[in-house]
């Protein structure tokens, strides 16, 4: 990635900002915080239609990949439908559940 923490920090900061300006995301660096050669970035992406996220994270990789200010090795996605969660939870009634 960069000969320094700090320019790997800048660098970082790039990808960070402007993919969470772009697609509205929550976006961090989630690994390699020491190595100043490599990182590890994670992102959130919310939405009721799984084709719509799908499209949205392949997007999102193609744009990252595309600012060619660093190199993407690997991408792993991790889909979790939060529905079937909640009812397998059984979840009891809160008092902000009527909102």
């Amino acid at each position: 990635m960069s000969g320094s923490l700090k320019e790997k920090k800048s660098v970082l900061n790039k990808i960070l900002k402007r993919a969470q300006n772009e697609f509205n995301i929550s976006v961090s660096q989630v690994g390699d915080l020491a190595s100043h050669r490599f990182a590890q970035i994670g992102f959130a992406v919310t939405g009721n239609d799984s084709r719509y996220v799908s499209g949205k994270v392949d997007h999102l990789l193609r744009f990252v990949s595309d600012l060619k200010i660093a190199e993407v090795i690997s991408s792993k996605t991790e889909v979790m439908v939060v529905s079937e969660f909640l009812r397998a939870a059984d979840w009891e009634a809160g008092k902000y559940d009527d909102f």
